[in-house]
């Protein structure tokens, strides 16, 4: 898998398609899901590398069993 902008836009576009609100903080937490007053909101540290962002997504993307067609395209 290579890492790039294209890639995160998509993971981004996947989390977003599903009604999670995506937001990019500044802290020390560990990124993750969670729903907040039936909102649901992905949280990612600003920091992170683009490597990092990448698969931090992934992971949240596979912990919430969220399946693409999108995401077929970077399986291949």
């Amino acid at each position: 898998m290579r890492y790039s902008k294209q890639l995160l836009a998509l993971l981004e576009e996947v989390i977003t398609e599903q009604g999670y609100a995506l937001r990019y903080e500044k802290g020390n937490f560990k990124p993750g899901y969670c729903i907040v007053k039936n909102n649901r909101i992905v949280l990612v540290n600003q920091f992170f590398t683009l490597e990092g962002k990448i698969n931090c997504l992934i992971e949240i993307i596979r912990q919430l069993g969220i399946e693409s067609e999108k995401l077929s395209r970077i399986r291949k």
